[in-house]
């Protein structure tokens, strides 16, 4: 494995020995260890700009779903760790437009602070009947466009939002390493807001 000589830092190199065995060897430990080295960094960033510890939290996972998934795309012209960043900062600059534009997407449902109910953020009054209404016609319609995600998927959709389990409880029930799972319910709701967005767009 030739290393591109623009990289000029051990780090930097270190990093892309790291992306090749990921993106080419589909190397687990690989991506293991890109994740630790940079979670918290990018965690810290991402408070920073939402000033959400739960927001922050959920963007950090989403930011490093994004990256794996496109690490193909990646070219040693510039070291691994600012090209996440700047996929990081990007989805939440996106983020934070759609939370102020108050779109409801599957992305801006939102923990409370013991990070197990899951509600809707609907602004305004919370006893105001017609929002109920409202509410319980997204849940419902939720659910309907749920049962189009394949089995795992929609399994792992249902024990997270509809049955209120954390990452921690749903790796155990399903057996899988913790960092697959918030992986694969990025994976997820990616594809539910396709198909919320589809849904939207032939109205």
């Amino acid at each position: 494995m030739e290393l591109n000589t623009q990289l000029t830092t051990d780090k930097a190199r270190r990093d892309y020995q790291l992306v090749c065995r990921a993106r080419e060897e589909g190397d687990q430990r690989a991506y293991a260890d890109l994740m630790h080295m940079y979670r918290e960094p990018i965690y810290l960033m991402l408070l920073k700009m939402t000033n959400n510890p739960t927001e922050a939290d959920d963007l950090t996972i989403e930011a490093f779903g994004k990256a794996f998934a496109s690490l193909h795309l990646y070219t040693p012209t510039h070291a691994f760790s600012t090209w996440l960043f700047s996929i990081a900062t990007n989805n939440c600059v996106d983020f934070i437009r759609r939370k102020r534009l108050q779109t409801i997407y599957l992305d801006d449902i939102r923990t409370t602070s013991d990070d197990e109910v899951w509600e809707y953020p609907i602004p305004s009054e919370a006893n105001n009947p017609e929002e109920t209404v409202i509410h319980q016609q997204r849940v419902q319609m939720l659910r309907q466009v749920v049962q189009q995600l394949k089995p795992r998927y929609r399994r792992l959709v249902e024990l997270r939002y509809f049955e209120e389990r954390s990452y921690e409880e749903i790796a155990e029930e399903l057996g899988l390493p913790l960092g697959t799972v918030k992986v694969q319910l990025f994976r997820a709701r990616d594809l539910l807001q396709n198909i919320l967005r589809d849904k939207r767009e032939a109205i």
